[in-house]
């Protein structure tokens, strides 16, 4: 897997492949990410990139105290995360057997990571990811209660944030969404995206000392 060139004037750079272990971690390593398409795989580098800065999340109020009255883990049920994020009945989902099956493997090596949120009831939400050094790259997120995949956000930027080389660390979020924006997201280009990737892989997945 190659780096796109700064100026590759288009979010999208292959076709094909598979999505082994060594495939998926090159990818992220030069800014890729997967993304199925009709008979392939897709792989995807945004011109327009967005990330949640870990000094910049919005937390309001109210998700305050959201937070107060859940509980969250970490890998304590990847796989069940992934389902909630692949349940048929949401819009616009891309996460089929494929991708759920070659992500679980990757958490089973420790490079797939998962934060979840419970109630009395059970799983309310969470999100999963992928961490590359200091690269976490949120792949999707999900709630059955109120909020309760913003708390999983908030909780995943904390452990980043407490972690040594805070500053160099990135937390991609792929494409600008107007919910992401609220939360805090904003859009660097590629270039800038690329100089961020390559400080933030000089430091240790932060995941690594839980």
């Amino acid at each position: 897997m190659t780096r796109p060139p700064d100026d590759h004037p288009d979010d999208l750079w292959a076709l094909g492949a598979d999505l082994e272990p060594g495939t998926l971690l090159a990818a992220y390593r030069c800014g890729i990410f997967p993304m199925p398409t009709p008979g392939t795989i897709a792989w995807w580098s945004p011109m327009d990139r967005a990330v949640i800065p870990l000094d910049g999340l919005h937390v309001s109020a109210s998700l305050r105290r959201t937070r107060r009255r859940l509980t969250s883990t970490v890998d304590t049920a990847f796989d069940e995360v992934v389902a909630g994020c692949a349940a048929p009945d949401r819009s616009h989902g891309w996460i089929d057997d494929d991708i759920a099956a070659a992500y679980g493997v990757l958490h089973r090596l420790g490079w797939a990571h998962s934060i979840e949120v419970w109630d009395d009831d059970g799983l309310a939400g969470g999100l999963y990811g992928v961490g590359v050094g200091g690269l976490f790259a949120a792949e999707s997120k999900f709630h059955r209660r109120t909020d309760a995949s913003k708390v999983a956000l908030v909780e995943l930027v904390e452990l980043l944030r407490a972690a040594p080389g805070a500053e160099r660390r990135v937390l991609d979020v792929q494409w600008q969404t107007p919910h992401l924006k609220t939360l805090g997201a904003v859009v660097i280009g590629r270039p800038a995206y690329h100089r961020l990737l390559g400080a933030a892989l000089t430091v240790a997945d932060a995941f690594d000392a839980l």
